[in-house]
């Protein structure tokens, strides 16, 4: 069996993605826009036909992957090599506080070195390797010509993804909250991207505007 597409799913905004901090593997749920994201993006998501739903176990995909799964009733599987990149003691921080405590770590991260998030957290070639195994037994398990979708977040979908279809990560975009990624299997059975970054229309109430 193998799946024929792969839909990843970002999570929702949460409180932390508004202000900018680190969240890591912190279970940190949706914000009042989170769920109207996720609400908006399942009604989209619904029509390309999931036969299954997998997802990370932190609460804000599971809160996101819920939105689907109310639409087409499918269960939710959850696998913790979804979860996002393991920030250790800068959770909760912003960019300049995590500066502050750990300025080399920081600075290797902004340059694009594959360095530890802060020195008891997880480096991103650690989460790309775990991720795209998890995106090798989902699709493995997935009725031939299916789709599946896999709800998960930022960094961590986005370093899978390469890592899966054997590119340089720091060459695919960031995922925004709620957008997903298609992946497709070719006849010939090589995958590659059939969409990056494609969202639901979705228009931001005036009070909920952030910079």
């Amino acid at each position: 069996m193998t799946a024929r597409r792969v839909i990843v799913w970002r999570h929702g905004r949460t409180s932390w993605n508004a202000t900018g901090r680190y969240q890591g593997q912190a279970d940190i749920p949706l914000d009042d826009l989170g769920l109207q994201q996720a609400s908006a993006a399942a009604q989209v998501i619904k029509e390309l036909k999931p036969v299954a739903i997998y997802s990370s176990d932190l609460s804000r995909a599971a809160q996101t992957s819920q939105a689907l799964a109310d639409l087409t009733g499918l269960e939710i599987n959850y696998d913790r090599r979804l979860r996002e990149i393991s920030v250790g003691s800068w959770e909760g921080l912003t960019h300049d506080e995590a500066a502050q405590v750990d300025p080399g770590l920081v600075a290797a991260v902004d340059a694009g070195e594959d360095v530890r998030r802060s020195l008891t957290g997880e480096t991103s070639g650690e989460v790309a390797r775990r991720a795209a195994a998890a995106f090798v037994d989902i699709i493995h398990a997935i009725d031939d010509d299916a789709t599946v979708v896999i709800t998960m977040h930022g960094t961590a979908g986005r370093v899978g993804i390469g890592q899966f279809l054997g590119l340089d990560w720091d060459r695919l975009g960031s995922l925004r909250n709620c957008a997903w990624v298609v992946l497709e299997r070719h006849p010939r059975g090589h995958w590659f991207i059939g969409a990056y970054n494609a969202h639901a229309e979705f228009v931001v109430p005036d009070d909920d505007r952030v910079a």
